[in-house]
């Protein structure tokens, strides 16, 4: 049962990706352009979720009459999925491709598949953007450049104000960051909420958890693909006992984040904060309209800084056209057209020149009582340091480690939790 369950997954991916493919003819030689004389290119773009990318695309064929762009955007698991058959089977994949960041080893090992985009001009504009974005996007150790930098997810507070209030505690975004500096000082803040006024501080304990587990540079597996979250000084094992902690002290909500009762708690202010990446605001300002005015974003401790998603663009190498699919790329991520997807769809910028434009620093938020926010998710993106390397397996090994964190918020012994954690964990990556 289980290996035709798996026949069929592969089934479908397989017919997706040759959907796909069918779809965006990204195999054509290029059409003659009869008002020229010149060949006319087509490339396609398979893409994921919202990114008001299409609207780029349109205007780059405008600018360049000579370039057809076939744009596709898919769910995420969908999309990467159909990429991967595309990329295995060896042919059938598209010309452009982007790629979310906690994918991207799963495609780094398939390297071979991919255009070095050093070798068409991406050297040259490699100071443009921050140096640990464009640094993840390289194969450790080579000259390979496998995605150009987009968009980043830089991670801050968004608090109530009003729960805060209740608190005695400050709501000015800049006495916040002052009071809360360390892994320390925000658990107390989060006992003050607590006494004061009977609400958790955080929505659920896999947010206690990422608050040390996302900065980490190794958690789970190492580049050799061996599970390192037991060994000895394991910054998992860490994160593990911190999120344990703030939930023994009662500062843990069971709002699961994406859930409806997760979104409710969002609008009515049944915790005080959230430990979010920048692209979360978009969400609230459009699904929480009874919370308008009422929250702030402070920056976070230097303990908890990290990047929470975003993505990067390559170009599979089975394309004939790859130097007109990187000129392309190179245009959509230039810092400009980066200012225009943070204006039209909240995707922050990876270009630290964007953080100096007057429409991003003028950029005052309703939401969040008129506060610049952009500016705290700017000084975020620059306090990140390192490559988090996350592997293959990371998705499910995370899933193990989550459920074993839920285990213990419903009842369970955290070491018994633990061990039973890392043992699905252990069985999961030997198979």
């Amino acid at each position: 049962m289980k290996s035709m369950k798996k026949l069929m997954t592969l089934g479908m991916a397989s017919l997706l990706a040759f959907s796909l493919a069918a779809c965006n003819g990204n195999n054509d030689e290029g059409a003659s352009d009869n008002e020229g004389g010149k060949e006319k290119v087509e490339l396609s773009f398979w893409a994921f979720g919202s990114t008001g990318y299409e609207d780029l695309v349109k205007q780059y064929e405008s600018e360049n009459p000579d370039v057809k762009i076939k744009f596709r955007s898919a769910e995420t698991a969908e999309h990467h999925d159909a990429l991967f058959t595309a990329l295995s089977a060896g042919s059938g994949a598209p010309d452009i491709a982007m790629l979310e960041v906690d994918q991207l080893d799963r495609f780094k090992a398939a390297q071979d598949r991919f255009a070095n985009l050093y070798e068409y001009g991406a050297k040259d504009v490699q100071d443009q953007y921050l140096d640990w974005k464009w640094n993840t996007g390289e194969i450790t150790g080579e000259d390979f450049l496998l995605g150009m930098p987009t968009d980043i997810g830089p991670k801050a507070l968004y608090y109530r104000t009003d729960v805060f209030e209740a608190a005695g505690l400050p709501t000015d975004p800049e006495e916040v960051t002052a009071l809360i500096n360390s892994p320390e000082a925000f658990k107390e803040a989060g006992i003050k909420v607590k006494e004061a006024t009977g609400k958790p501080f955080v929505d659920s304990i896999e947010m206690a958890f990422r608050a040390k587990l996302d900065p980490a540079v190794e958690t789970y597996l190492n580049p050799e693909g061996e599970l390192i979250l037991d060994q000895e000084g394991s910054a998992v094992k860490a994160a593990w006992d911190y999120a344990v902690e703030l939930h023994e002290a009662g500062l843990v909500g069971k709002y699961d984040m994406w859930t409806p009762e997760w979104a409710s708690a969002v609008n009515t202010g049944d915790f005080a904060a959230e430990l979010g990446a920048g692209w979360l605001k978009g969400w609230m300002e459009g699904n929480a309209p009874d919370a308008v005015g009422l929250f702030r974003v402070a920056t976070l401790p230097t303990e908890f800084a990290a990047n929470w998603g975003g993505s990067y663009i390559s170009v599979p190498s089975e394309t004939e056209h790859a130097q007109e699919a990187y000129d392309f790329i190179e245009w959509l991520v230039s810092p400009e057209n980066q200012l225009k997807s943070f204006q039209s769809h909240g995707l922050f910028p990876s270009a630290p020149s964007v953080y100096e434009m007057p429409e991003f620093t003028a950029n005052e938020d309703e939401f969040f009582g008129g506060q610049v926010s952009s500016a705290v998710f700017a000084q975020a993106a620059q306090d990140i340091d390192g490559i988090v390397y996350k592997g293959e397996k990371y998705f499910p090994v995370h899933q193990q480690i989550v459920d074993g964190l839920k285990n213990v918020v419903n009842g369970g012994d955290p070491e018994e939790e633990w061990e039973a954690a890392v043992k699905r964990a252990k069985d999961l990556v030997s198979r």
